[in-house]
Formats: C-alpha cells, structure tokens, sequence
C-alpha cells in the first residue's frame, strides 16, 4: 500500500511540475507586434489587442481579421500584442477590443493585467473575444467581469474555439478558416452598431 501511495504521490508531483511549466511557458508576453489599418485621418479609431499564443496564432488572425472589416467600414484600427501596446501612448479610442486565449479556464495573464493595469476604459465601448480549443464559458465571464470593472460599457462579447466547430453547418472546412471569416463578419457587424451609435 506504501509502494502504491509513493508511486501516485511521484505521478502526480510530475504532472503537477509539467502543468506548472507548461502554463508559465504559454502565458509569458508574446513578441511586439503591430498594424495600422484604415484611414488615419478616421474619427473613427479602435484598438484591438492581444497577446501571441506560442503554439497557435489564431488570436493574431481574429484580431486582424475583425480589424481589417472596421477598417472597410470606415475605421482606423491598430492591431497590436500586449508588448506593444504598453509602448503606445495614451490615446483614446472610440473602440477597444480585447482577444483573450484562455488557459486553465481563464483569459491570459498578459491580456488581463493589461486590462487591469495599463488602460483606462471608463465609459468606454468595448468588445470581447474569448479564444479557446474548446468550451471558454467560463473564461468568456471572467475577461467581461474585468471589462466591466473598469467602468467600460460591454459592447459585445463572443467566443471561438480553434478545434471545437465553430459553425456546424460547414463540417468539412478548415476552423481556423471559419472563425476568421466570423470574426470579419462580425467586424463588419460592430462598425455598422458603431456608426448607428453615433
């Protein structure tokens, strides 16, 4: 029984060991990264943020994809890494959006403290992403509590997952392709509220 206990006690030390190593590794800050889309003379700014997965970089692909619909629709958008972002200057934005992976069921820590720390958002519209490789309920609730602690105004708020179907209706096509393609669609969704809003 001792042998037995001693056995379970060194497995779960290991796995215990990799778990820890593997999440300070996938939540360090990611590489500084930035684009400037649209016109730069827009009234019209949004800053979209996020910080690069070390494996996959589907977080990269939402957010310039989404920022890239904003900025058909009229917008100027930087698209930036966490990294980045601490370097820019305060400037106030019509729009921020926050594309959080989420790791042990909940949003990254780079995004977060970034959010919690380095931006003002009172009064301010923002958008959510919650990214995930499957079910991020819970971490899609945890970045809109945090949103809505700094005195923003939630403008919306949705999830993709890099392997759960994002869309049933299209089986065959690639996931990544059809998150994407929503996040377009759904930039082009936000600039036309935006605009009504105004």
């Amino acid at each position: 029984m001792k042998k037995i206990k001693k056995v379970v006690g060194f497995v779960s030390l290991i796995i215990l060991v990799f778990w820890v190593s593997i999440t300070l590794w996938a939540e360090g800050k990611g590489p500084k990264k930035s684009w400037s889309l649209g016109n730069v003379a827009s009234p019209q700014k949004a800053l979209i943020v996020y910080d690069p997965d070390p494996l996959y970089n589907l977080d990269e692909q939402i957010s310039r994809s989404l920022g890239q619909a904003l900025a058909d629709k009229g917008m100027h958008v930087r698209v930036v890494s966490v990294k980045k972002a601490m370097e820019l200057e305060n400037t106030s934005y019509t729009l921020y959006v926050f594309c959080a992976n989420t790791y042990n069921w909940r949003p990254d820590w780079a995004l977060s403290n970034f959010i919690d720390k380095k931006v003002i958002l009172t009064n301010k519209n923002v958008v959510a992403i919650t990214l995930g490789s499957g079910s991020t309920e819970a971490s899609q609730q945890a970045l809109e509590k945090l949103i809505l602690s700094k005195g923003a105004l939630l403008f919306d708020s949705r999830s993709l997952w890099l392997l759960k179907p994002n869309d049933e209706s299209k089986p065959k096509e690639s996931n990544v392709a059809v998150s994407v393609s929503m996040a377009y669609s759904w930039g082009q969704e936000i600039a036309g509220r935006m605009a009504v809003k105004d």
